[in-house]
């Protein structure tokens, strides 16, 4: 298991938290900076001659202003979804040198506040930090179907699903500006665990009776059991995703080759 994470120190401190519950766990801790398309390169490259059964596309942030990345995208945009995208698009080939390889897209509740895709992808003149954050889960939900069925389309043994944790209290939403700070109380005192928070992503990470597409999610919204649910229907249109997927080429200047 690679963990691609941003802070090395951080991600050593995690990979001994792995081995004190899981003492035979092999494990790699590797820097991914998804705000920077050339580390996403570096890191990519790394790992696309070898084979990856599972990638999970974790990684997500809020920002409190207006910030682009070292490539010049809304921060938001840019790591939650194109770094993820880049990323997913370079490590295609190791995922289709498994026989039953699998993509997790993080989603989240806020998606149902999202509307419709913004074409311009956060470079617009109007901005607000959670609307941003709204935004690019949309995309990064959108992304993960559309994988799915262009894989699928093609006859590729890749499944791709989306999953969302709920109201977890995960210390995403960071103290600056009052929404902030009155949804970072609210969490501390109401959120679940991030472990329970995480149980979507393992579920859809490894059940294998999922045939792709799905969104998993606390069966009662913010709470409980891992479940299928239901995508909004802004997920599912299919010429806002064929939109996206161009842009998304085009943004991190790379084609998604899925055909072979």
């Amino acid at each position: 298991m690679v963990l691609a994470v941003r802070d090395p120190e951080r991600g050593r401190a995690a990979e001994r938290r792995i081995r004190e519950r899981v003492p035979r766990a092999h494990t790699e801790v590797a820097r991914l900076q998804l705000a920077d398309l050339a580390s996403v390169r570096e890191f990519g490259h790394q790992y696309d001659h070898g084979v990856v059964d599972i990638l999970v596309n974790n990684a997500g942030l809020v920002p409190g202003e207006r910030t682009v990345t070292t490539d010049g995208f809304e921060l938001a945009m840019g790591v939650n979804h194109l770094g993820h995208f880049l990323l997913t698009t370079l490590l295609t080939p190791a995922l289709l040198r498994s026989d039953h390889a699998r993509v997790v897209h993080l989603g989240s509740l806020v998606i149902r506040t999202a509307g419709s895709l913004d074409p311009q992808l956060g470079d617009g003149p109007t901005y607000t930090p959670f609307r941003a954050y709204a935004q690019s889960k949309l995309a990064c939900a959108m992304f993960g179907v559309e994988l799915d069925r262009r894989a699928k389309a093609v006859g590729r043994h890749l499944t791709s699903v989306v999953a969302h944790p709920g109201w977890s209290g995960t210390g995403l939403f960071g103290n600056e500006g009052m929404r902030q700070r009155i949804t970072s109380g609210a969490t501390r005192l109401l959120a679940s665990s991030p472990e329970k928070g995480a149980q979507s992503q393992i579920r859809a990470a490894c059940d294998l009776a999922l045939i792709g597409g799905e969104f998993i999610g606390p069966r009662f919204g913010a709470y409980g059991r891992p479940s299928v649910v239901a995508h909004q229907p802004s997920v599912v249109d299919r010429d806002a995703a064929q939109i996206l997927w161009d842009l998304s080429e085009k943004r991190v200047g790379q084609q998604f080759e899925l055909a072979g």
